[in-house]
This record gives C-alpha cells, sequence and structure tokens, in this order.
C-alpha cells in the first residue's frame, strides 16, 4: 500500500440518489444500503468524475493509504449506462455525444461536446 489519490463519501450527506455510480467508469462505487460506497478501493482511481455529479456534496477526493489502483480489474468491471444521464442543452445522451460534468450558474449538470462551445462562448 501506499499513499494516493482517492474518493471519500460522507454518509452522513449522502442520500443514496444513484447519480455517483454511473460517472464511476470503473465502477469503485455502489449503493448500498441506500448509501453511496466506494465497494473496491483498487477500482477508484481518484480522477473524481463522481464528484461533480453528487447533488449533496457528500463526495470528496482525500490522499490516504490505500490499495493500489488495479487498471485491469476496472476495465474488466461491468459498464454501466444512465439513460437519465443527457445534455442539459440538447438532451442527447451518451450514445450519441461525448458527456462530460460541468458546473454552470451554481448547479451541476451534464454537457455534450458539441454544445460545450456554444456554453464557453456564448
Amino acid at each position: 500500500m501506499g499513499k494516493r489519490l482517492i474518493v471519500k463519501i460522507d454518509e452522513d450527506k449522502c442520500t443514496g440518489c444513484g447519480k455517483c455510480v454511473s460517472p464511476c467508469a470503473e465502477g469503485a462505487i455502489q449503493i448500498i444500503d441506500g448509501k453511496a460506497k466506494v465497494v473496491s478501493e483498487e477500482l477508484c482511481d481518484g480522477m473524481g468524475f463522481c464528484i461533480g455529479v453528487c447533488p449533496e456534496g457528500a463526495i470528496t477526493i482525500e490522499e490516504r493509504e490505500a490499495i493500489p489502483f488495479d487498471l485491469k480489474k476496472a476495465e474488466s468491471q461491468l459498464k454501466k449506462t444512465d439513460v437519465s444521464i443527457k445534455c442539459f442543452s440538447c438532451g442527447r445522451g451518451e450514445g450519441n455525444n461525448y458527456l462530460m460534468p460541468v458546473r454552470h450558474n451554481m448547479e451541476n449538470l451534464w454537457v455534450c461536446t458539441r454544445c460545450l462551445p456554444q456554453l464557453i462562448h456564448g
């Protein structure tokens, strides 16, 4: 084990909405007993895509002792598609365009790569 960045979920703040599950491409987060939990430290790459979609602010990144990230194990996880994740501007889902989380007007939103330039440049 060594020190590295890893997701930390505050169970007191977590409402179990599940919005953080799909953005975690490695499959490290699951809803267990009504709360989001990191089910396997070796699956968490510490990138934090889950942070921007948590409406409760329950997810942070911390540097601590943890099992090393296992890329092969992460790549072997069943990929989940969340049809509720759509571009806030055009409504397209991840089957149509690349989507990315963005903070805009004090909201955590998803935007597709086609709509992003309009959002940036007006």
